[in-house]
């Protein structure tokens, strides 16, 4: 099961922004994942569950949870060791440890913020995104996680939003010339669905796309569907889920939709709550997810839908 999941991860890592080149993709090559048998995935972001586990541990418990991918956060000292210092000789280390495993990095997560009004501080945000697209490139990962991120007193927010959209229209070439892919993650006071679809409607590369956050405010305004509706063709290829068995955030229906349009990408768990046992909390969330995306698939089959796998 690991090594088909992989390359049905390897497949989505490849694909393109947009419902049609990532089926494309899927078709190139879809999963027979065990009992989940579906093109969405799931994994496990390194916040703030795997902060304190190093290479091996991550390989390790990930096996055992049978979570497939992993996405690493940088910036913040983890046990990992992943940083924009690490070394050649350390970059492909990490990169043939987790060559010969069975989990996949999908995704480098930068705490890199877009909105900056300074000119200095935007420059050196768009610098470290670039210096994060190497690093991805190095470990083999297919995305790099970028915030919005926030509004600025004195700034109207239109200016911001023009702001975020220039950082992404130097970053996304960049990137596309690297294969990678941009998430913009929708996080922060800048980062509601609404305006993620303002900002990318001023950015027409394809490799740039939106990275779902599970925030309850996703549903505000005309309700979770009719935001979801704005971004759905511009979806990165991660998103992060937040607690599962938290009702404020409407995740059958997420789910729902993405079997529904064929996503291919990976969802990863990026857990904050305090377990006994992360492993077993994460093996918990995973039967959750499964059942969600069995249910997604019941449904999508009932209303004429074709499943590919």
């Amino acid at each position: 099961m690991a090594s088909s999941v992989r390359a049905a991860l390897g497949a989505c890592a490849l694909a393109a922004l947009g419902s049609s080149n990532l089926r494309a993709a899927s078709d190139a090559g879809p999963a027979k994942s065990g009992g989940l048998g579906s093109n969405v995935h799931i994994g496990m972001q390194t916040y703030l569950w795997g902060k304190d586990w190093d290479v091996s541990t991550i390989i390790a418990n990930l096996t055992r949870a049978q979570l497939w991918a992993v996405e690493l956060r940088t910036s913040d000292h983890y046990a990992h060791h992943l940083e924009l210092t690490s070394t050649p000789a350390e970059r492909r280390e990490i990169r043939k440890r987790f060559e010969d495993s069975p989990i996949k990095i999908i995704s480098v997560a930068s705490a890199e913020e877009l909105d900056w009004p300074d000119e200095a501080q935007f420059r050196a945000a768009v610098q470290s995104a670039k210096d994060h697209v190497i690093l991805a490139q190095d470990v083999g990962s297919s995305s790099v996680r970028v915030f919005p991120n926030k509004w600025h007193e004195g700034i109207p927010h239109e200016k911001t939003i023009e702001r975020i959209a220039q950082a992404l229209n130097e970053i996304g070439p960049f990137a596309a010339d690297r294969g990678i892919l941009i998430g913009l993650e929708a996080h922060g006071p800048a980062g509601e669905l609404p305006v993620m679809r303002d900002v990318l409607s001023r950015v027409p590369g394809r490799n740039v796309g939106v990275k779902l956050n599970s925030d309850p405010r996703d549903s505000h305004g005309d309700g979770w569907q009719a935001n979801f509706d704005m971004v759905k063709d511009r979806l990165s290829n991660t998103l992060h889920l937040k607690n599962l068995q938290d009702t404020r955030y409407p995740y059958q229906l997420m789910v729902d939709n993405l079997v529904k349009m064929d996503w291919n990408g990976c969802a990863m768990m990026e857990y904050t709550h305090q377990v006994p046992d992360k492993v077993e909390a994460l093996i918990e969330h995973r039967k959750i997810w499964e059942e969600m995306v069995a249910n997604g698939k019941k449904k999508a089959a009932a209303a004429g839908q074709i499943i590919t796998s």
